[in-house]
């Protein structure tokens, strides 16, 4: 069985230092600290959490607060977590708010009254949503994909406005004209931020925006309000996956063809290439975004006092037949 010892000629530095690492502490230089790590995953070592547990009076133990596990985009950010903190030695319980700030609250309740280490949160409201009680009882807290208003948390995020706006220039530029935009609530800065960038990239002309609630049955009230309108549009940029699902659904349902539309999704779809037309996506890196938010929320564990950090990634278009005008029959 390996021990610390080994842990530390592997590393070359001292027992003690390795047990200051393993324990969170933020007094080892980053460099030391990172050979520790390093070895602890070449050698599989396994501190006793017990032990670690009771001296540092907290659980190895973080809470993950996502808000719709039926979502992929969070399935697989959740991934991420997970595999970021079984390197560094934590496990993670995964607990789905389902949208709703009261449950979202009582998973909140757990993580303290467990004392967990820290918490990553996808919070359900931009306003309701609250994690001051865990602030107030020092356990660290990264905020992912969605702000919390008045709150000072690290965040880690999209480039939401840019991405929306990308995907409404992409489709004017193949000739569009009637472009329209389905985004998610506006309890949420990720829908208001997507409707930004897709108002921003119209340049003036007619805005055709529904705001629904990022699932499927929102997505297809929102498109088929648009589909019924007088003038409905010739083109769509949708705010989400579970959304696109709905819109397709109200498409069909309406008599009208996929091939009839230009159509772009946020979030890279195992399917997008088995639907015909091939679906366009806004690609965003679900799992990147896990480790990058779990990697904030160890800084905080080891006592990182910095101001809180914002991390924002960039999207990837994959332009596919459904939003390439030319394409068309």
């Amino acid at each position: 069985m390996t021990t610390i010892r080994d842990v530390a000629a592997h590393a070359n530095v001292s027992p003690a230092t390795v047990s200051r690492v393993i324990n969170g502490s933020n007094e080892v230089n980053p460099s030391l600290a990172a050979r520790v790590w390093d070895s602890v995953a070449v050698l599989d070592y396994r501190p006793s959490r017990l032990a670690r547990s009771l001296r540092s009076q907290r659980s190895l133990v973080w809470g993950l607060i996502i808000s719709d596990i039926r979502n992929p985009f969070f399935t697989d950010m959740a991934r991420g977590v997970e595999d970021a903190a079984a390197d560094m030695g934590y496990s993670v319980v995964l607990c789905n708010a389902d949208e709703d700030t009261a449950k979202e609250q009582r998973y909140i309740e757990l993580i303290l009254d467990e004392r967990m280490a820290g918490c990553i949160i996808t919070p359900a409201h931009l306003v309701d949503s609250s994690v001051q009680p865990l602030l107030d009882a020092d356990i660290p807290v990264v905020a992912v994909d969605r702000e919390i208003s008045g709150t000072a948390t690290d965040l880690v995020r999209l480039d939401n406005r840019e991405a929306a706006a990308h995907a409404t220039r992409h489709l004017l530029e193949q000739g569009y004209v009637r472009v329209a935009c389905i985004s998610g609530p506006k309890s949420t800065t990720t829908g208001t931020d997507r409707a930004a960038g897709y108002l921003e990239a119209l340049e003036g002309r007619e805005a055709l925006l529904q705001y629904a609630d990022f699932r499927v049955e929102g997505g297809y009230r929102a498109a088929q309000s648009l589909l019924r309108r007088a003038e409905p549009p010739d083109a769509i940029v949708v705010g989400n996956n579970l959304m696109t699902i709905g819109a397709l659904r109200a498409i069909s349902d309406t008599g009208r063809s996929t091939r009839d539309f230009g159509l772009i999704s946020f979030d890279e779809l195992a399917w997008a290439d088995l639907v015909d037309p091939a679906l366009s996506t806004i690609g965003q890196p679900t799992y990147e975004i896990g480790k990058a938010a779990a990697g904030l929320l160890m800084k905080r564990i080891q006592g990182s006092t910095t101001p809180p950090e914002i991390l924002t990634l960039e999207s990837e278009m994959h332009v596919r037949e459904s939003s390439i005008r030319r394409h068309r029959s």
